[in-house]
This record gives structure tokens, C-alpha cells and sequence, in this order.
């Protein structure tokens, strides 16, 4: 929500007034706009639409975000294409066997070391012993091993990298597990990782020696425990540097996704690492295509090409020593330019949408992400809501465009085609085609549910809806409210949104049942409008 002092236009007129502060180094980004919400660049409005179902909330209406066409995440060349990539393999076959073995014995090797350098060692707050750190060097000579197995007899390096008294922070882009293992033979540092990695066979001892620092990315107590650990081992020198990757996951390289902030809260300079995998007939990322086919490819070619470059170091300025952002957002485009590739605000939400569709079979899941790091930052909207309104919207038979039509939007909502299921509808559709995407989907949906009064709004529905005041809404009391608002309902029709608004299924629709069901499917606060005209 925004700012209460910037919500109002500072001059009143009957023209949309827009105030647009210049960017600079001294000034954080703004954009005032008469809007009820603070909308950041990318986002435009549509003021052609004539009438407002949701007018009662807000004059507003949901912002426009024309759709990218990158795909951050999508390998290149998740099967084998051509007869010389079909040969190659062929031939490579003896050689691939060979390096299977040295994968295997550099991996039981590595994990034995391991293993003998956290024997009795259960300290997790200081760091670890030299004599210990001696010991993992047999681990980080294993692999190099393992690196070589992969097909990347050499790997370019181009920069050096910087003490660690320095920058004690080095981030990077993420594109394959490839870039792991060689930053862990290259620096050892202490990794920021998933807590469920703790739990993998093998690798999960690994970087327990990495001194990891582990976060749930669903839980905000836990990133912010993890950015607490990031700011004490990075004031030590005693640890090892630290290595991040802001991205929160895997990418195709061809773009640069929005940053997580977790690795420049502390306020620490920065060193931003680049990776490339330089590739004619194999794509090298981890994308769509799985770890076994992954690395199947990786035996099977005669040389995989790699290269690491290290960026000069990044310093907060001295009057933006707190602002994340600002850090984040250098490091960010000192990455995109090294690799010549265009900034998006995809995040690992649209990750999930993207598995997701996929899940529920829908055509070219591309077509559904949104790039939610934009998303999340003017509707507050989660990653795991998101996908909740796409499985709603999946339902709605879109075709392989990604469209949906109006006659299956009514159907699963319960509505019956009447004046105002076409508003709103055509508050959905923006655009103005007859048909909605998912991406017009969800800003609407968001846009209704994150205005301030909507929750006020509810309860007060629910409150007239329930005439009698027993504390459930009857099916005759629901016919009665929705009367004035969708005429000609039989009985059928008000036993189908009956059904639907009865989230527990009790034949009853209590306050907690009513309130569910319209946090999940909130354009249908719009039926009973006309009960709140009458308050």
C-alpha cells in the first residue's frame, strides 16, 4: 500500500496529473501519480474503460504491463537436435563411461574428506579449524576432478578476484550447478542456501563444511536470521568470503533477473562474478531439461566452454550505505552489462508459475509468467498466491494463446451473463480483444483485493447478506442480496454460488467460509455492490 502523505495528487485538476522525479545518485527513484497505489516504471493505465464495476472501492484501474517476451528460464536445447550432435554423443559414448568413473571416484573420495573434517566438530558459530580447512582441500582438488569429468578441461578466467578484506561479499549470476562447484574449488567461500539442501545426499555434508548459512525463502523470519548471519561472517575475516547468488535461482543467461536483497542489506562492498557458458549446438543451462539429461549432454561432448570473469568491486556510497536497493541495483546492471544481456523483473515466483503451468498441462507455460518481482512490489501479492489465482484461471479452459473467453470466466466464477459480470469482465480485459490473459487476471484480482477498504468491504457484505443475524447466510438470503444485482436467478444458479461461496462445504456459509472465498476470488465483491450503495 502506498505512502498515506503520497496517495492524493499534490495539485488537484480534472487531468490526470503525473510527477516524475529524476533519477540520480542522490535521490531515490519516485513517481507520484493520482493513483491509490505506487506504481514503479513499466506500468501504465488504461483510462478508456467507460464504467467501473468496482467503483465503490476505487476510481482506479489496474495497471497495464505490456508483456515481455523473454524467457529467462528456458534451456535451448533440452533434447538432441541434428545428426552432428547425434554422432557426437555416439562417439563420445567410451569417453562418457570413462568420465562417469572419475565423477564417482572423485565424488567418494571428496565426501570420505569431508566427512573426516567435521568428525567431532559440532561448532557452528566460529569458524572452522585450519587444520580442518587442510583437510577440505582434498575435497576441493576432487572438485576440480569432477569439473573435468563435466568436459571443462579448462576453464578462462579473466580478472582477479579481490581480498577478502576488501569485499568480503562476491555475487554472481546462476545458470547452470556447474558454477558451485568451480566457485568452491576456486575461493571456498560460505554459501547462502536453501534449507532443503541440508538434506541431500552427498552434497548436503559438502556444504555443511562450507560453514552454510541456511534460509526458507517462504519464511520472512528466516531471511531475516540469514541476512544477520551474512553481516556477522562477513565482518570477520576469521570466515571465509561470502558467496551469493541474488538471483534466487537458475537462468538461461540471457538475461539478468531481479536481485534478492539479502546480500547487500549488510552495507558491505560487493564483487559481482560473471559466468558464461560460450555454446554452439549444446545449451549448458539448467533450465528446462532435468539433472540427468543434464548431465548426460556434459559427458557426452568433447570440450565444454566455460568462463569466469571478475568485476571490479562495488562500494556503497557514503549516503546510500543502507540503501539495498541502490547496491543491488548497481551490481545488477554491472552483471547485465558484462554479459551484454537485458535486466527483467522476473524472480523465482515466475519460476513457479512457469512449473506450475507445466503441472496443470497447460500450452507454452511461458505464456504465464509475470514477472512477479514488479508484481509483489505494487500488490504485496506472494509467490504462493500467484499460483493459487493461476490455478484459478487454469480452470477456465484458456486456449494456447493463453486466453480465456468470457463464457468460461462466468463459469467458473458462478456468474450468471448479465450487465455487470460483462463489466467485469471488461474491467479484466483491458485491452479491449474479448478475451483475458493471465497477467490481466492477476493485476485485477490483486488490484480489487489490495485496495484499502476491501477487507471492510467484505465483512460488511456479509453482514447484510446475513438478515437475520445468525452468523450464516441462508440460500434464500443469498438470492434476496444478489436480486438486485444479477436479475433472473434460478434456483439452480443461486445453489451453484451458494456451493462456490460455502468454502468448507457444510451447507452453510458462515463469516470465515464468506470472507475465504472472496480473498481467493476477489472480483466478486462486485455482486453485491448495490447492498453497500444502500449503507
Amino acid at each position: 500500500m502506498a505512502n498515506p502523505d503520497l496517495s492524493s495528487p499534490l495539485i488537484t485538476s480534472d487531468q490526470p496529473e503525473v510527477f516524475i522525479s529524476i533519477d540520480d545518485d542522490d535521490g531515490d527513484d519516485s513517481v507520484l501519480d493520482n493513483q491509490d497505489h505506487h506504481h514503479p516504471r513499466g506500468f501504465e493505465f488504461d483510462h478508456l474503460n467507460p464504467v467501473n464495476p468496482f467503483g465503490f472501492l476505487t476510481d482506479a484501474e489496474p495497471p497495464v504491463q505490456s508483456p515481455t517476451t523473454v524467457d529467462p528460464f528456458r534451456n535451448d536445447t533440452p533434447g538432441v537436435c541434428g545428426l552432428y550432435e547425434a554422432v557426437k554423443i555416439v562417439i563420445c559414448l567410451p569417453i562418457a563411461l570413462v568420465r562417469l568413473v572419475l565423477f564417482g571416484v572423485s565424488l567418494a573420495v571428496g565426501y570420505l574428506a569431508t566427512k573426516l573434517a567435521l568428525a567431532g566438530w559440532s561448532d557452528r558459530h566460529n569458524p572452522m579449524p585450519q587444520w580442518r580447512c587442510r583437510i577440505m582441500w582434498v575435497t576441493r582438488f576432487c572438485t576440480r576432478c569432477i569439473l573435468f569429468s563435466f568436459g571443462y578441461q579448462w576453464i578462462r578466467r579473466k580478472g582477479k578476484p579481490a581480498r577478502r578484506e576488501i569485499a568480503p561479499i562476491i555475487v554472481s549470476n546462476h545458470v547452470s550447478y556447474i558454477e558451485p562447484i568451480f566457485y568452491f574449488y576456486e575461493l571456498s567461500p560460505t554459501i547462502v542456501a536453501s534449507e532443503s539442501h541440508d538434506s541431500l545426499p552427498i552434497v548436503g555434508t559438502i556444504i555443511r563444511a562450507m560453514q552454510v548459512i541456511y534460509v526458507n525463502r517462504f519464511s520472512q523470519a528466516s531471511r531475516k536470521d540469514a541476512v544477520d548471519e551474512i553481516k556477522r561472517k562477513a565482518s570477520c575475516d576469521s570466515f571465509p568470503r561470502l558467496l551469493l547468488f541474488p538471483e534466487g535461482t537458475t537462468t538461461n543467461g540471457k538475461a539478468v533477473i531481479s536481485f534478492q536483497l539479502g546480500a547487500f542489506i549488510p552495507g558491505y562492498p560487493i564483487q559481482p562474478l560473471v559466468v558464461r557458458y560460450p555454446h554452439v549446438h549444446f545449451d549448458q543451462s539448467w533450465g528446462n531439461i532435468s539433472l540427468v539429461m543434464l548431465m548426460f549432454r556434459m559427458f557426452t561432448q568433447f570440450h565444454n566452454f566455460m568462463e569466469v570473469e571478475y568485476l571490479p568491486v562495488i562500494y556503497p556510497n557514503d549516503n546510500h550505505k543502507q540503501n539495498a536497493a541502490r547496491l543491488s541495483q548497481k551490481t545488477s546492471h554491472a552483471i547485465a552489462a558484462s554479459l551484454n544481456v537485458v535486466q527483467t523483473s522476473h524472480s523465482y515466483g515466475d519460476l513457479m508459475l512457469l512449473n506450475k503451468a507445466s503441472e496443470l498441462k497447460l500450452e507454452n507455460p511461458s505464456n504465464y509468467m509475470v514477472e512477479m518481482a514488479k508484481v509483489e512490489s505494487v500488490f504485496h501479492v506472494s509467490n504462493s498466491e500467484a499460483v493459487r489465482y493461476l490455478e484459478t484461471f487454469s480452470s477456465m479452459n484458456p486456449d494456447s494463446s493463453g486466453s480465456v473467453a468470457l463464457h468460461d470466466f462466468l463459469r467458473v466464477l458462478k456468474l450468471k451473463p448479465c450487465t455487470l459480470s460483462t463489466e467485469i469482465f471488461e474491467f479484466i480485459d483491458v485491452e479491449k480483444v474479448g478475451s483475458i490473459n493471465f497477467r490481466q487476471f492477476l493485476f485485477a484480482s490483486a488490484h480489487v483485493s489490495t485496495q484499502p477498504l476491501f477487507q471492510q468491504t467484505c465483512e460488511l457484505s456479509f453482514s447484510h447478506c446475513d438478515a437475520d443475524g445468525d452468523g450464516y447466510i441462508s440460500i434464500q438470503e443469498l438470492g434476496d442480496a444478489l436480486k438486485p444485482t444479477i436479475p433472473n436467478l434460478n434456483k439452480d444458479e443461486i445453489q451453484g454460488m451458494f456451493m462456490f461461496l460455502d468454502d468448507d462445504k457444510d451447507q452453510r456459509i458462515s463469516k470465515s467460509d464468506f470472507l475465504s472465498c472472496l480473498r481467493r476470488n476477489p472480483l466478486l465483491i462486485a455482486i453485491f455492490s448495490p447492498i453497500l450503495a444502500t449503507t
